[in-house]
């Protein structure tokens, strides 16, 4: 199983960006440990960051045919792009959307998801370890683990 991991903008700068809100772990940790996460399920991952909306709806456009699942964090883009939601239902992928802090405890603006309304499940407030949690979750729902062809008794 392939799964795609995108990320939005800010990201990049995490351990920066309002530390106490975001954590002070940066971006290069945040892949460490989704490469981690992958190989502890028995996937393969691919990551993707930008801050551009057009370059994310291009990325999941670009999973169409290339991997078996999407784990997205849209950040500030989750409240406003529906172009993200337009996207991730236009190749209907299973998808699980990620938020480092718990956007329903947050501002009223931030509890509005544009791109869960596509995804199945939505893992928010839990940090790093939403991304594990959304890997197992594709993983255990999707992965294949049964040998194909086999014989017939």
């Amino acid at each position: 199983m392939k799964i795609f991991v995108i990320n939005g903008p800010s990201l990049n700068l995490l351990g920066i960006r309002e530390p106490d809100v975001y954590g002070r772990e940066d971006y290069a940790a945040l892949l460490r440990f989704i490469r981690e996460a992958a190989a502890e399920a028995g996937v393969s991952v691919e990551t993707f960051q930008s801050n551009h909306e057009g370059t994310l709806v291009d990325a999941i456009h670009s999973a169409y045919g290339r991997f078996d699942a999407i784990v997205i964090n849209p950040a500030a883009y989750t409240h406003t792009s529906v172009a993200i939601l337009d996207a991730l239902r236009a190749v209907a992928l299973p998808a699980v959307e990620v938020h480092l802090t718990d956007i329903s405890a947050r501002e009223p603006f931030r509890r509005v998801s544009y791109a869960g309304m596509a995804c199945e499940r939505t893992i928010a407030g839990r940090g790093f370890e939403g991304y594990r949690e959304a890997i197992r979750y594709l993983a255990e729902k999707y992965n294949e683990t049964e040998p194909k062809g086999g014989t017939e008794r």
